[in-house]
C-alpha cells in the first residue's frame, strides 16, 4: 500500500499473461517530473533525506521530492554525501621543489590495495618571482583517490604513500558536505 504523497499511489496495472497464464499486477515506471525550485540547502554532515523532507515540508515520507529535483545523482546516499565510493585529496609534503618522484610505484602501491578504484597525481605548478627578474617553479602536489570507505581508511592510504617514500598531508575528502542541493516548493508536494 502508498502512502498518501507517494508517487506509486496510482492503482497497479495488470500485465498481459505470459506464456504460463500468470498476469503479473505490476506498477508502471513514472517519468521524472520536471521540478524546479529555487531554494538551495547546504548538506551537513549526519542529515537524512526524511529528516529534511520533514523540515521543509513536515512530510518525512516526501524526501523523493528532493532526489527528484536534484537528479545528477543517481543515488539518495550520493546528494547527501554518504556513498560508500568516496574521492580523498593527499597533499604530499616535501615536493615543492624539485623533479617528480616515481609515480608509477606510488600510484602502484596504491592501486594494489583492495577497495582503491582509481588513482591520480595533481600537480600545480605556480612561478614566484625570483632575484634578476627570473621566476621560480615552486610545485603543489597531491595524490587523489578514488575508493571505498567500507573496504579501505585513510590511515591505509596513509600507509602505503609512507612506504613507497613519500610524506603525507593532511587528507581532504572532496564529497557532498558543505555543498548546496536544490530543494523544490512545497506547493510541488
Amino acid at each position: 500500500m502508498a502512502v498518501r504523497h507517494s508517487r506509486y499511489r496510482d492503482p497497479t496495472v495488470t500485465l498481459p499473461p505470459d506464456v504460463h497464464g500468470r498476469a503479473p499486477a505490476t506498477t508502471p515506471l513514472r517519468r521524472r517530473p520536471a521540478t524546479t525550485g529555487t531554494f538551495r540547502h547546504v548538506v551537513a554532515e549526519g542529515e537524512r533525506l526524511d529528516q529534511l523532507a520533514y523540515r521543509y515540508y513536515e512530510e518525512s515520507t516526501a524526501w523523493w521530492r528532493i532526489c527528484d529535483a536534484n537528479a545528477a545523482f543517481l543515488s539518495p546516499l550520493e546528494l547527501l554525501g554518504q556513498e560508500p565510493v568516496f574521492t580523498v585529496r593527499i597533499p604530499l609534503l616535501g615536493l615543492d621543489i624539485g623533479p617528480a618522484p616515481d609515480w608509477r610505484a606510488v600510484v602502484g602501491a596504491l592501486t594494489a590495495i583492495v577497495g582503491v578504484e582509481d588513482v591520480a597525481v595533481a600537480e600545480d605548478i605556480e612561478y614566484v618571482a625570483a632575484a634578476a627578474g627570473f621566476a621560480r617553479e615552486v610545485f603543489e602536489r597531491a595524490l587523489v583517490v578514488r575508493c571505498n570507505r567500507t573496504l579501505v581508511t585513510i590511515g591505509v592510504l596513509l600507509a602505503a604513500i609512507r612506504d613507497a617514500g613519500l610524506s603525507g598531508g593532511t587528507p581532504v575528502e572532496t564529497g557532498r558536505l558543505g555543498r548546496e542541493i536544490v530543494i523544490p516548493p512545497p506547493s510541488a508536494v
